[in-house]
């Protein structure tokens, strides 16, 4: 392949990945446009159950209320898979 024929190609590439990223930025913001300007409430739905703790702290709170939410979750994943290693080695 020639060089102007890479480099023409080369240019076309990033054209059109700078118009694909344009177009997808105007209806992103589109979309947070109409959700903000909304008057129903926004539910964002997620695998993870927020802590009713952790949004009743005052603001100033809710960070440490975040963080020990997630180390309790994470001690508890860590005995769960203590658990289930003993069973492994437990069995015949």
């Amino acid at each position: 392949m020639q060089k102007k024929h890479l480099i023409a190609f080369t240019l076309a590439t990033v054209f059109i990945l700078l118009g694909f990223n344009m177009i997808n930025n105007y209806f992103h913001e589109k979309k947070r446009s109409e959700l903000a300007s909304s008057d129903t409430p926004v539910v964002i739905e997620s695998d993870n159950e927020i802590d009713n703790s952790v949004v009743e702290q005052p603001l100033g709170k809710q960070p440490k209320a975040i963080i020990d939410n997630v180390t309790t979750q994470i001690d508890q994943a860590q005995q769960i898979e203590a658990d289930n290693l003993k069973q492994i080695d437990d069995a015949p």
